[in-house]
């Protein structure tokens, strides 16, 4: 978890990275359970508790971030920050108890921008899957911790 902390400005509630499995220049595997008591099930089908498909992206881009900060490291104080989302699709519910792995990958980095593929998978079938671009940022004005 401490590398998650180090890599992203992210923190509880809004970090939904719990752990990396795996991680290169162009590639990252995370994985994040979700628990039943996340605040956004209160009122996201009250009853019957499903995860929301846009923090399902924001779980991916967010092992995107970190698997960008770890090839930028050093690089003069910038962090990833989000441009773009594409081609987003569903294919499955992800309900409390399960197990998300959550796959990014650099298809194309034009300067400062970066270009990704991601995906997230719940044992091992494919839930959602999008298509996003990054840009560098100052830290600073991300207020890393």
């Amino acid at each position: 978890m401490e590398d998650v902390l180090r890599a992203i400005p992210h923190r509880p509630p809004f970090l939904f990275v719990d752990e990396i499995i795996e991680i290169d220049q162009d590639r990252i595997l995370a994985r994040r359970t979700i628990r039943a008591d996340e605040p956004y099930f209160k009122g996201h089908y009250p009853g019957n508790p499903l995860m929301p498909g846009v923090l399902l992206c924001e779980s991916v881009i967010q092992a995107g971030a970190i698997m960008l900060s770890r090839r930028i490291e050093g690089g003069a104080g910038k962090v990833p920050i989000l441009t773009r989302i594409q081609n987003a699709k569903f294919k499955r519910q992800v309900r409390p108890g399960d197990v998300v792995d959550l796959e990014a990958k650099l298809t194309e980095q034009i300067g400062d921008a970066f270009f990704c593929r991601g995906s997230a998978l719940v044992g091992g079938k494919r839930v959602m899957t999008l298509e996003f671009a990054c840009a560098l940022a100052d830290k600073s004005s991300a207020q890393m911790g």
